[in-house]
């Protein structure tokens, strides 16, 4: 019997300056046949474009180790969309702020993740539903 490959050629690009949070959520895409790449911050996700994925997974709130901080969600979001209108982004928030959900449903957001005890199951599926479109 022929072994059945669970590699995808999907392309996800992950986001997140917690390097917990990353390594959980690559972990978790990679053992479903995901590609993944990650970042610690959105302008190095924005650099990296031209890599072109199927799908961006972007935190919120970016926080250097030096206490400045980079460019939000919102701004990245912004520039991705302006620059590669076509990926979907979902983005990861501890943020349950309703305003800010709204704002980015506004945008035009593929999903909005919380980040909390169910994040890689409430992440898998948003990836799985977002793809299959």
């Amino acid at each position: 019997m022929e072994k059945v490959s669970r590699q995808s050629d999907n392309l996800i690009y992950v986001v997140d300056d917690d390097p917990v949070v990353t390594s959980l959520v690559s972990a978790r895409l990679e053992a479903n046949g995901y590609r993944v790449r990650s970042f610690a911050y959105a302008e190095d996700c924005i650099a990296a474009l031209d890599g072109m994925p199927d799908l961006i997974i972007l935190d919120y709130f970016f926080l250097k180790d030096d206490g400045t901080i980079p460019m939000n969600g919102m701004e990245a979001y912004d520039e991705i969309t302006r620059i590669t209108p076509e990926i979907p982004v979902i983005m990861l928030s501890a943020q349950e702020k309703g305003e800010i959900v709204l704002e980015f449903a506004r945008k035009g957001i593929a999903d909005y993740v919380i980040k909390d005890t169910d994040l890689t199951d409430n992440l898998q599926m948003a990836v799985k539903e977002i793809l299959e479109r």
